[in-house]
């Protein structure tokens, strides 16, 4: 089985916007020197996104600005720990498969 195509482009745009610094989401986050330096955070947003993205019987994304929220949620509390996610993550939407 392949990804959807619907899948395959809302990976691509969170992907660009996180790579570029310009997710909007993370407006005045100074985040891009996490690739390099602490990549581990950068996976972590790649989880929460892959495992909160959800998709209907024929592939198509449902709930793409829901599973960028959730993503972006974590770095910017990663890069601001006075910032709070709500609802407090659930530890299936931290597991690393």
């Amino acid at each position: 089985m392949k990804l959807s195509n619907s899948f395959s482009g809302a990976l691509r745009t969170f992907a660009y916007f996180m790579a570029s610094g310009t997710h909007c989401m993370l407006e005045g986050i100074d985040y891009l020197a996490l690739y390099g330096e602490e990549p581990s955070a950068i996976e972590m947003v790649f989880a929460i996104f892959a495992n909160v993205i959800e998709l209907d019987e024929n592939g198509e994304v449902l709930n793409f600005t829901y599973a960028q929220k959730r993503a972006t949620d974590y770095l910017r509390s990663y890069c601001e720990p006075t910032y709070e996610v709500f609802p407090p993550y659930e530890d299936w939407e931290l597991s690393l498969y």
